[in-house]
């Protein structure tokens, strides 16, 4: 269950970040809200996540599948740069979530 919640917690911290750039420096009202709820829906979620999680391996993870996320939709949303180097970086970032999950015994 806590890795459930981990991992909808890492896609809330997405839609917080677009919601936050949407929100164009806290000026448009309904992209601000969005941006406050999936925040703070994320660390509770977070929160919960750790109470069985070490700290260590689920703050990882979720900051992981936040920047891995968000960057890929950059990428297919938002047209940010695709560059070989970038989508490897992105890439050895969701390989370390995977680490994460299979070397945590849970």
């Amino acid at each position: 269950m806590a890795w459930a919640l981990l991992c909808i917690a890492g896609i809330l911290e997405i839609g917080f970040a677009f919601a936050m750039k949407a929100s164009v420096g806290f000026t448009r009202l309904v992209p601000s809200v969005l941006t406050v709820a999936t925040g703070l829906s994320s660390v509770v979620l977070l929160s919960i996540s750790l109470r069985t999680l070490p700290v260590g391996t689920g703050y990882a993870v979720w900051t992981g599948i936040g920047a891995a996320g968000t960057a890929v939709l950059g990428i297919a949303v938002l047209g940010d740069s695709a560059a070989p180097l970038r989508v490897l970086c992105i890439a050895l970032i969701l390989v370390g979530i995977i680490g994460l999950k299979l070397v945590s015994g849970d």
